[in-house]
C-alpha cells in the first residue's frame, strides 16, 4: 500500500525556482529501511551542491528530480522485517549510509566506505513517478521518508523531546563531521594548536570539540568578523580575519598564534587551494592537514616534494570525522547536555514553507545551520 506524504522535490537547480513541495507516495519499503516522520531537517552545503547544479553540468551525484536532504530527526513510523535497531514510536537521528562489508566498513571507518558516493550521493526512486530518495540513505526533506537502517540511530533512551530533536537534527553530518575530525581524525588533546578554516557548522563543530579536548591552541579563520566573534565565544583562542590578506601574512599569522612553530593540525572546511596550500606551509613539521571540505570538481594541490617529505607532515582526508554514528551522535548529545556543544548558537529555525527563504539565509551567510521544521 503505497503512503502519501509532502516532500521538498527538487525538479532541477534551486537557483533556477526548481524546487517545490509536491504531495508524494513512497515505494513499498524493504527488508532493511524504515519509513521515518521528519521532525526536522538540517540543510547542508552538499544538499545545494547536488541541488543547484544544472544536470548536464558534469558534475557527479547530480540528477534530478529528486529529494535531498540528509540530516534528519524524527520518529519512526514503519520497519522492515530484517530492522534490528529500531520499532514504531522510537525517536531517531538520521546520518550517512554505507555498505557494511567492504573491506573499509569491516575495519570500522564505514564513513569512507569504498561504495559511499553511489550509496549516499546516487540513490534510486523512492516516491512514485521516478523521484530520487535515499540521499546519504535518508532524503530528510520531506515529511515522510524512507531510510536505510544504516542510516538510523536511536536515541530512545536518551529522553530527548521533541524540541530537543528539532534542535539536534543536524548532528548527524555537520556537526559531526567538525567534532569528528578532531577528536577521532586528529585525536587532538592538550598539547596541541588546532587551525580551523572556515567558520561555517563544521568548523564550528570542530572549535567546540578542540575546548573540549582542552587544545593549548585553537586559530579560528574566516572572512565574516562576526563569525570570529562567534568563534571566540565558543572556545577559538585566535582567529584571523583573511579579508585582504596575502596568502604569505595568514602564514605568519597562523604561526605567531601557534608558539611560532605553525599548527600541530589544520583542519580546512573551505576547499580554497590557496587556503589550503597556506595551512600546510603554516603546519609545523609532523603537523596533520585534514582536508574535509568537498573541492570543486578541477582543484588541485601542488606540493614540493622533497619540502613535503622532510618535514613528515601529513595531508589527509577525511569524511563524516571518522564516525561510528551508533557512538558519535549519543557522545555529542551528552556535550550538549553538559553545556559543551552549544548548537543552539548555530541552528536557526523556519517552518517548512519557508525553505527558500532557509536555502537564501545559508547562501548569503545569514544562518549558519538552517533547519526546516515539519
Amino acid at each position: 500500500m503505497a503512503f502519501e506524504s509532502e516532500a521538498l522535490v527538487a525538479r532541477g537547480p534551486f537557483s533556477e525556482g526548481k524546487w517545490a513541495l509536491e504531495p508524494v507516495k513512497l515505494r513499498e519499503i524493504r527488508h532493511d529501511e524504515v519509513v521515518v516522520q521528519m521532525v526536522a531537517s538540517g540543510i547542508c552545503h552538499t544538499d545545494l551542491h547536488c541541488g543547484d547544479t544544472p544536470a548536464d553540468a558534469g558534475v557527479p551525484g547530480v540528477y534530478y528530480p529528486r529529494v535531498l536532504g540528509h540530516e534528519g530527526s524524527g520518529y519512526v513510523v514503519r520497519t522492515g522485517s530484517a530492522v534490528k535497531n529500531v520499532q514504531p514510536g522510537d525517536p531517531v537521528l538520521l546520518s550517512f549510509s554505507y555498505c557494511g562489508e567492504c573491506h573499509v566498513c569491516i575495519s570500522g571507518t564505514p564513513s569512507h566506505c569504498v561504495n559511499f558516493f553511489d550509496i549516499n550521493f546516487m540513490g534510486e526512486p523512492v516516491f512514485e513517478g521516478g523521484i530520487g530518495g535515499r540521499f546519504f540513505g535518508q532524503s530528510s526533506l520531506a515529511r515522510h521518508s524512507i531510510v536505510s537502517d544504516k542510516s538510523v540511530v536511536n536515541v530512545s533512551g536518551l529522553g530527548l523531546s521533541r524540541d530537543d530533536l528539532k534542535l539536534l537534527a543536524p548532528l548527524g553530518c555537520g556537526f559531526q563531521t567538525g567534532s569528528g575530525t578532531v577528536v577521532n581524525v586528529a585525536k587532538a588533546g592538550p598539547g596541541d594548536c588546532v587551525t580551523v578554516a572556515g567558520m561555517g557548522g563544521v568548523g564550528f563543530a570542530a572549535v567546540m570539540a578542540a575546548k573540549n579536548r582542552g587544545c593549548k591552541a585553537i586559530i579560528g579563520l574566516d572572512r565574516v568578523e562576526s563569525r570570529l566573534a562567534l568563534a571566540k565565544s565558543l572556545g577559538a583562542t585566535h582567529t584571523i580575519n583573511t579579508t585582504n590578506l596575502e596568502m604569505k601574512d595568514i602564514v605568519a599569522q597562523i604561526k605567531e598564534a601557534s608558539e611560532g612553530l605553525g599548527s600541530t593540525v589544520s583542519i580546512d572546511t573551505t576547499a580554497f587551494p590557496a587556503l589550503v596550500s597556506a595551512q600546510i606551509e603554516a603546519t609545523r613539521y609532523m603537523g596533520k592537514v585534514i582536508q574535509v571540505g568537498t573541492g570543486m570538481p578541477d582543484a588541485n594541490l601542488s606540493l614540493h616534494m622533497q619540502s613535503f617529505m622532510v618535514s613528515g607532515k601529513q595531508y589527509l582526508g577525511a569524511v563524516q570525522g571518522h564516525a561510528r554514528t551508533s557512538e558519535s551522535i549519543p557522545e555529542m548529545i551528552r556535550w550538549w547536555r553538559r553545556g559543551e556543544f552549544p548548537v543552539e548558537k548555530l541552528v536557526t529555525f523556519f517552518e517548512h514553507e519557508n525553505y527558500a527563504q532557509a536555502l537564501q539565509a545559508m547562501k548569503r551567510g545569514e544562518a549558519i545551520k538552517p533547519v526546516i521544521v515539519w
